[in-house]
């Protein structure tokens, strides 16, 4: 496989003007450019823009793959709903995640190395970025899974004590975008799995979104109905963060690093035990498939009778690799039936002057030493 790069671009808060998209076409003349994004991929060279340097200036969601094993995620989010100190009981011990503040904006950039490479199931990049791009909304609203999961990298790579405690009390059920996340990282799905049997919070019930709702001030509720007229696009997030700050539902107890290595083992475990059944069930289909072919092949020879040792001879005349197959699989399925017939001394003696008539035909011989 040849050098393979893969750049994408979101610009979701505010679309693109004429001149940005203008300024953007200087920096790359092959990259497709909307109002919206800004895409291109590269099997020699590279980009010539600095990354971080558009995110700061146009763009909200970045995604970065080459198939020497970078991954990388960047997002923009307005510094009001999350600042950089925030993500410190998450990130202390993971050094590949880095978040800074530009102007109003704090941006984060998840960039992972992977020393093995690309594999057999690579993919272009397309359709990653969608994929992921829920999480941003996810942060401006209060959602800060996505880090936990980051988190659980340090838990793999063992930099965290077994007495040191979870950041959130669980990451369940995790959302889509959230399964992309750990799929595109290649998480331990194992203790992701053990990471989501635990919810973060409890999820709001429709009663209790009407009664926060209700409870909210009437001159808050016209300051909020003003931003949706403006077309703001985070007042459901300030509501939402609103309305669980109101319910003061109480959180699980948080679980060591311990726990869940434990269960992540008990996991894979009970995992692996499943796929081992799985396969010993193929497998028994197989064998049956495998046995009821052979009978069928073996009531075929039985009724032919002895024409069969014609169509023997008429496949080694052939004298290629398909017709020394079947004469040496149709001779071991008649020494099959010879056996159960009682008739093994009369199979024996037309083997033998088959041998010898066929005695030149090397790989025709070797055949039938392969098949016993």
């Amino acid at each position: 496989m040849s050098e393979y790069q893969y750049y994408e671009f979101q610009a979701i808060d505010r679309p693109l003007t004429a001149s940005d998209q203008e300024a953007l076409r200087a920096v790359s003349t092959r990259a497709q450019i909307t109002a919206t994004s800004f895409t291109n991929h590269y099997n020699f060279g590279g980009f010539k823009g600095d990354p971080r340097r558009l995110m700061e200036r146009w763009f909200d969601l970045h995604l970065y793959l080459a198939n020497w094993g970078t991954r990388c995620l960047m997002m923009r989010v307005p510094r009001r709903y999350l600042e950089p100190l925030d993500l410190q009981p998450f990130l202390s011990e993971v050094d590949w995640v880095e978040a800074w503040t530009h102007g109003d904006d704090t941006i984060i950039d998840l960039t992972q190395h992977d020393e093995d490479g690309w594999d057999d199931d690579w993919d272009e990049g397309s359709g990653w970025l969608a994929a992921l791009a829920p999480l941003r909304a996810d942060v401006i609203s209060g959602d800060l899974r996505l880090f936990y999961l980051a988190w659980l990298t340090a838990v793999e790579d063992d930099l965290l004590p077994d007495d040191a405690l979870e950041p959130l009390p669980g990451i369940g059920p995790l959302t889509g975008a959230l399964d992309a996340f750990a799929s595109f990282f290649r998480l331990d799905p194992d203790l992701v799995a053990a990471a989501a049997e635990r919810s973060a919070e409890a999820a709001l019930s429709a009663d209790a979104v009407r009664q926060g709702i209700a409870s909210i001030p009437e001159a808050d509720k016209t300051d909020l109905l003003v931003r949706v007229v403006e077309g703001d696009p985070h007042v459901a997030a300030d509501l939402k963060a609103r309305l669980r700050e109101q319910s003061g539902e109480p959180t699980a107890p948080r679980r060591m690093v311990a726990d869940l290595r434990a269960r992540a083992d008990a996991i894979r475990h009970e995992r692996e035990q499943a796929e081992a059944a799985r396969q010993a069930e193929a497998q028994r289909r197989r064998a049956e498939e495998a046995e009821k072919a052979r009978r069928a092949r073996l009531d075929v020879l039985r009724r032919r009778g002895t024409a069969v040792w014609r169509d023997i001879e008429g496949d080694i005349e052939q004298r290629n690799a398909s017709g020394y197959d079947r004469a040496a699989q149709t001779l071991a399925d008649l020494k099959t039936l010879a056996d159960e017939q009682g008739t093994a001394a009369d199979f024996a003696r037309r083997l033998a002057d088959l041998h010898e008539r066929h005695a030149r035909k090397r790989t025709f011989l070797d055949r039938l030493r392969d098949l016993g």
